[in-house]
């Protein structure tokens, strides 16, 4: 009987053993289905925690580049309005010289005349005064009044006129 009740016992044990196995491999399975179940919890939550750093940084990249743009586009607009402001100063400031410019050409033309007028008259005056004095000399001198006029008015005509071809030239 011993071997009956050996064989029992081992059976027994066998089976006890069995079912430790069983329950070990039972808590090792329900322990790897925890630690991939947290693995992927982990990875889930790295991959929102990327996504949301990804879309932050983009965020913050279009943030920046409207920003870069709006303040191209204020410069620029500033750039426009200093040129125009320039542009209508310069054209004031040529329009102003050119104003003057005229003038003082008006002013020397007004002075030339005036010169050439009074030199014109001086040299009538000294031509008259030497044909007088070259009268004198022949005796031509003793003609009435009325003769001198007359030859005083051609004279100053013919002066007169000379001068005047000889401004124009």
């Amino acid at each position: 009987m011993a071997s009956h009740n050996q064989s029992y016992e081992a059976g027994e044990t066998k089976g006890r053993t069995e079912e430790k196995t069983n329950q070990m491999m039972g808590n090792i399975g329900d322990k790897a289905q925890a630690a991939r179940d947290k693995a992927q919890e982990m990875a889930q939550a790295a991959k929102d925690k990327t996504q949301q750093t990804a879309q932050a940084a983009k965020d913050k990249t279009q943030q920046t580049a409207q920003s870069a743009k709006d303040k191209t586009c204020d410069t620029s607009q500033a750039a426009k309005e200093k040129a125009q402001e320039n542009r209508g100063a310069a054209k004031e400031k040529a329009s102003g010289m050119g104003q003057a410019t005229k003038e003082s050409a008006q002013s020397g033309k007004d002075n030339t005349q005036g010169f050439l007028q009074q030199t014109g008259e001086k040299v009538m005056g000294a031509a008259q005064g030497a044909t007088e004095a070259v009268k004198e000399t022949l005796g031509l001198g003793q003609h009435d009044q009325d003769n001198r006029r007359n030859h005083s008015s051609s004279t100053s005509s013919s002066s007169t006129t000379c001068l005047k071809e000889t401004m124009n030239k």
